[in-house]
């Protein structure tokens, strides 16, 4: 999988002249038509890996509307491995969009019973799943792991305009974990959490010792923009969401990227930076996640 280097776009705003910030994106939404953003750089070294180990089938795990179960699925289609993916709950009906897609891409859906899921990591539950299945090649629940966050960590190196902040929005932690580790103590970073509550920065850092680059302290994650926790939506995200796109021609999604978008308008607005502060923002796609759900009756 070789990685497109992704353009970079200034958006221009009255806030931002009115603040002094310069503002730019970083379109990593573009790197690949159906593989886009975060999962395209997660799963990247996780396929070469897989070849290496001679394996043809991936196996992984996620929710019914996960956009790794999605990513893994055109990957698979894509990069000519099967693909198996243990889906958390009942099995429904009628699939929803994503779960759709993943069949239409060759994807074997097999659904697993919550208490069970909730061991999916335990050696009993993989052994199981080894006589069912066959070796294969194990992704984890929203792709997070060593070479997950190498594949990141490039997004640093792509980019070749100055900037004072760089910000991403955080899920299970393997992106911002590359940008740390890409950035290396370099300027300062904000990930901005889609989920309720505080642990994602000690679940970073275990990430972080783990890949040796834990004394960096240029970092840090907002939790004011969750919205309510993980896939919680409210009006005023989904009225921001509009007005963003009506803009500046740039989809959102309000998942993750909607949520980092309006915490750092919101945080401009309040005077958190500095004048003369040059903000880099990644976006890291999860546009997919838009068709399966209708937000736009919240406006």
């Amino acid at each position: 999988m070789q990685s497109p280097k992704t353009p970079i776009q200034e958006i221009k705003a009255p806030l931002f002249d009115e603040k002094g910030i310069k503002f730019f994106v970083k379109r990593d939404d573009l790197n690949h038509p159906v593989v886009s953003g975060n999962k395209f750089r997660k799963l990247k070294y996780n396929l070469e890996q897989a070849r290496l180990e001679g394996h043809n089938t991936l196996l992984t795990f996620g929710g019914a509307f996960s956009n790794h179960i999605y990513a893994v699925a055109g990957a698979g289609a894509s990069f000519g491995f099967k693909t198996i993916s243990i889906i958390r709950g009942e099995a429904h009906e009628t699939l929803n969009p994503t779960l759709a897609f993943a069949q239409s891409q060759g994807m074997h859906l097999h659904y697993m019973d919550r208490e069970t899921y909730r061991k999916k990591s335990e050696p009993e539950v993989l052994e199981q799943l080894e006589s069912q299945f066959g070796k294969c090649y194990i992704l984890p629940e929203g792709g997070t792991n060593q070479l997950a966050i190498k594949g990141c960590t490039e997004i640093i190196s792509e980019i070749d305009q100055d900037f004072d902040v760089i910000t991403c929005s955080v899920g299970t932690g393997g992106t911002i974990s590359g940008l740390i580790a890409g950035l290396n103590g370099a300027k300062k970073l904000i990930g901005f959490s889609a989920l309720k509550g505080d642990f994602l920065k000690t679940e970073v850092n275990v990430l972080l010792q783990e890949i040796g680059v834990d004394k960096l302290n240029n970092w840090s994650i907002q939790t004011d923009y969750h919205f309510g926790g993980y896939a919680k939506i409210k009006p005023d995200l989904i009225r921001f969401i509009r007005e963003f796109e009506r803009a500046h021609s740039i989809p959102l999604e309000p998942i993750y990227t909607g949520k980092m978008f309006y915490g750092l308008f919101d945080m401009i607005k309040n005077d958190f930076f500095e004048r003369g502060t040059t903000i880099m923002a990644v976006h890291t796609g999860g546009l997919q996640g838009n068709a399966g759900f209708d937000f736009r009756k919240l406006e």
